[in-house]
């Protein structure tokens, strides 16, 4: 489930469509995933002037995503003077992607050079004391998927072997977003995200089952991204946009429009601590 070819045609295309746009490629941008509801943050944040977008369906062997509020493009701009390459939107194993399909555009930015990575999402929340519509920061993640992205032969020019994944988000990025929030009076939760499969949504008893197991908040994406980024060396922040609370003792529905909705919402929260906290990640990245 590793693709050097691929992700080696896919970087050489999108070094050429940034060029031809004229993008700043002198040093590497920092690299920003945007999941469900998030993408339209990327208008306000980094369409400016010099901006560059690149549709995936531009890109060979790029994946397009299969949920209507995923875009799926590229986009590179500069957000408080720091250079960003966003990724609008990601596809899911529940569209039937494989874990190489679903970790291919971490793989790209990985490839152009990208050392910091910020990547989001929806999620539910499964603590009871968060509040739908808040931040949440990734200290820890669970793979619940039940699969991998470095499943097969190693690719040696990605990472090694076996990668240590003791602190996938690292903690000064951390540190920096907490730091960031608090100058801006945002609340910013701390806590364990568990990825699983999907598409369906978490029964009752699975909501108490993740909570006996540790984790805070539950989604459908993120874990394979993040192997994938640490197997190549990137540093990453997560940040959860919670957009509904489990509660396995009065379970109510989250339908999709009502989570990309309360997404948009925790949009506005998410980009005034993105513009906050990138030229500090830059910095601290060697990127700056």
């Amino acid at each position: 489930m590793q693709n050097p070819q691929e992700v080696q045609h896919a970087v050489a295309a999108l070094r050429s469509a940034l060029a031809r746009g004229k993008a700043d490629l002198s040093r590497p941008p920092v690299g920003l995933v945007l999941g469900t509801g998030l993408s339209r943050i990327a208008g306000a944040l980094l369409e400016g002037a010099g901006s560059v977008r690149v549709p995936f369906a531009g890109l060979p062997g790029m994946p397009r995503p299969g949920v209507d509020s995923h875009e799926g493009a590229f986009v590179w701009g500069r957000l408080a003077g720091v250079p960003v390459l966003a990724q609008l939107g990601r596809c899911h194993l529940y569209e039937g992607r494989t874990p190489a399909e679903v970790c291919m555009g971490v793989r790209v930015m990985a490839g152009l050079g990208i050392r910091a990575l910020v990547i989001t999402n929806a999620a539910g929340a499964l603590d009871p004391l968060f509040e739908s519509g808040s931040l949440m920061c990734m200290s820890d993640m669970i793979n619940h998927t039940g699969v991998s992205p470095l499943t097969g032969p190693n690719c040696d020019g990605f990472g090694e072997r076996f990668p240590d994944m003791s602190a996938p988000f690292d903690a000064g990025f951390r540190r920096l977003a907490r730091d960031a929030a608090l100058r801006l009076g945002l609340r910013l939760e701390q806590g364990v995200y568990i990825g699983v499969h999907g598409p369906e949504m978490e029964t009752a008893a699975e909501t108490r089952m993740y909570r006996q197991w540790g984790a805070d908040a539950v989604g459908m994406s993120t874990v394979l991204e993040v192997i994938a980024a640490r197997h190549r060396g990137m540093r990453v922040l997560g940040i959860s946009c919670l957009t509904n609370k489990n509660l396995p003792d009065c379970m109510a529905p989250a339908p999709l429009d009502e989570v990309i909705a309360v997404a948009g919402r925790a949009g506005e929260s998410l980009g005034r601590l993105l513009e906050a906290v990138l030229p500090e990640l830059a910095a601290a990245a060697g990127e700056g």
